[in-house]
């Protein structure tokens, strides 16, 4: 398939809107964790017991709550097992809600940093989706491939199991931009430009989506359910650009490895 046209995405746009789709998705997300930077330093064992405990923070199911301009994509409530670690939390982190809106190109993202809650606000830019005509099934619907590079503007955490460098060296990281391949299926049955976490704009409901480590699978789906779809805008927590919270993220963990070498250095 050749790239489609400005023209065909927005008559593709005025279709979607003009008909009543809404309902709910549950995804299924996987992450696989690297062990390789461990080398020799862990024994197979520790490796196993150590995926074991972050299994709740690695498998985890989202809803995401959708109609043909809005959608809310929050992570489902679960019990941790005994033992299971860390859970839905992970460097004093925790996850609420992705709410977007296409028609405004907004996303607002609910956040808890410590304690704290923070509401991200940021305008939505439209994917460079190249489309393929390649196909596959899932479950009855017929998926068609997508793939993209994204910048990765999240905070990296990765910085802090890593030694310290020296400013240059630090600098040059900082200048690096980050990026990974997404790959995405999404199926034009349901003509709805949503997806899970902040992926969209695809002319059709994304079923199923590769993104670095991670893999978001559809493993349940509600169209037109009799009870009109209630999708909340969240609205608690200080307002903050992305830029903002992942500086004020990267100070609170600097500050937190300055303490902890304190603790150590005092040590006899």
């Amino acid at each position: 398939m050749k790239p489609v046209t400005i023209l065909f995405l927005l008559l593709l746009s005025m279709t979607m809107f003009s008909q009543k789709f809404e309902g709910k998705a549950v995804y299924m997300s996987k992450t696989t964790m690297d062990m390789s930077a461990w080398g020799d330093k862990m024994s197979p064992q520790r490796i196993k017991q150590i995926k074991a405990r972050m299994k709740n923070f690695l498998e985890k199911t989202y809803t995401l709550t959708f109609d043909q301009a809005t959608s809310s994509f929050k992570e489902n409530d679960k019990l941790d097992a005994p033992g299971g670690g860390a859970g839905s939390r992970w460097g004093g982190t925790s996850n609420g809600s992705i709410y977007k809106n296409i028609k405004e190109r907004k996303l607002l993202e609910d956040k808890e940093f410590f304690g704290k809650r923070f509401l991200i606000n940021e305008q939505m830019e439209q994917p460079d989706w190249e489309l393929s005509d390649e196909t596959k099934q899932i479950g009855n619907y017929t998926c068609f491939k997508a793939t993209y590079t994204k910048v990765n503007n999240d905070f990296d955490w990765s910085v802090f199991r890593r030694r310290k460098k020296t400013d240059s060296t630090a600098a040059k990281e900082k200048e690096k931009v980050r990026t990974m391949q997404v790959t995405a299926w999404y199926t034009m049955q349901i003509p709805v430009s949503a997806g899970p976490a902040d992926y969209w704009g695809l002319p059709g409901l994304i079923l199923e989506l590769n993104a670095g480590r991670t893999t978001m699978l559809c493993t349940e789906l509600t169209i037109n359910p009799e009870e009109p779809v209630t999708i909340k805008v969240p609205s608690k927590g200080k307002e903050i650009s992305r830029e903002e919270y992942n500086k004020l993220v990267q100070q609170k963990m600097e500050e937190m490895r300055e303490m902890r070498r304190g603790r150590g250095g005092r040590r006899r």
